[in-house]
């Protein structure tokens, strides 16, 4: 057993129990198992433009999901339900949309809700990606040792739950790069410092657990000096 804390939702799974060995992927296999995962890409993607959002904006609407929409239909399938949620919220269409067309392509006779006015965010990127320069100077340094702090976050966080509480050290400064938890909900971009944490398997999951380093990008509000 790991000494993991529940996760908030579905998508903070990480290092909870229960899920069985991890598959391996097949050498050279396909990008796209099946035509539909294709399009679902495609879909996620043209849903971003659409809706006027983001990438974070869409990373939080896949961590709506719920167990089933994110599970059950597979990698591609959780993008396809997150690209929904992103067209819901900006009034792209209305709620029960979906269902009422695939009910209608699979013979049924649904009416469908009718499209409302679209309702986007006021949101415009000061560049393109992710990356960009800040003037503060960077908080650690290689070498030092940090602590991942215990929060609860409100909306979306890049921050693992299984890490919160814990102490790593830092292995790589990396660029500074937009915050995700403001810039998914259209709150600024709040760019800052990256580190790469290195963590002990036996500090993340007891003494139990298999000795392994397990390196992490975590963002300068995540973390706080170690005692």
């Amino acid at each position: 057993m790991s000494n993991v804390q529940p996760a908030t939702g579905i998508h903070d799974m990480g290092g909870t129990d229960g899920w069985g060995r991890a598959p391996v992927p097949v050498p050279n296999e396909p990008v796209f198992e099946d035509r539909w995962q294709a399009r679902a890409f495609a879909l996620a993607l043209l849903s971003m433009r659409l809706s006027g959002t983001n990438l974070d904006a869409f990373r939080h609407a896949m961590d709506r999901l719920d167990r089933a929409d994110y599970l059950d239909d597979g990698y591609y399938g959780r993008w396809l339900h997150g690209a929904e949620n992103l067209l819901y919220d900006s009034s792209i269409i209305a709620p029960g949309a979906v269902e009422a067309r695939a009910t209608n392509l699979s013979g049924g006779r649904v009416e469908e809700p009718p499209a409302p006015e679209p309702n986007k965010p006021d949101y415009a990127p000061t560049a393109a990606g992710s990356i960009r320069s800040v003037e503060a100077p960077q908080k650690y340094k290689v070498g030092d040792r940090v602590r991942a702090k215990t929060v609860e976050p409100a909306g979306h966080t890049r921050l693992p739950r299984y890490v919160m509480g814990h102490e790593g050290t830092v292995v790589i400064v990396e660029p500074a790069q937009l915050l995700p938890d403001t810039h998914a909900h259209f709150q600024g971009e709040n760019a800052q410092w990256v580190y790469t944490v290195r963590f002990d398997s036996h500090e993340l999951f007891g003494a139990d657990a298999e000795r392994f380093d397990l390196n992490i990008d975590l963002y300068e509000d995540y973390l706080e000096e170690a005692a």
